[in-house]
């Protein structure tokens, strides 16, 4: 290095830019984030239940099924 290079302020220095460019584009992306969440958040859930397509019915009657007990007098193989 020379003389002058050695004596330069830290802002001359490409890689000092270098490092303080990623934690800033991650602190702006981040405060970005947050604006648009706040200010483009639904208002409410719809409160209307979703209706189940027919195709889904074999699952329930399996999901229902499994969820069932044993009646206390049956034995289990």
């Amino acid at each position: 290095m020379t003389t002058q290079a050695a004596c330069a302020p830290w802002w001359r220095f490409p890689i000092v830019w270098l490092v303080i460019a990623g934690p800033l584009a991650v602190v702006v992306a981040g405060v970005l984030t947050a604006v648009l969440a706040v200010n483009g958040a639904d208002a409410s859930v719809p409160a209307v239940p979703v209706t189940r397509e027919r195709s889904a019915a074999p699952a329930m009657a399996g999901r229902n099924h499994a969820a069932t007990p044993l009646p206390s007098g049956s034995a289990s193989r």
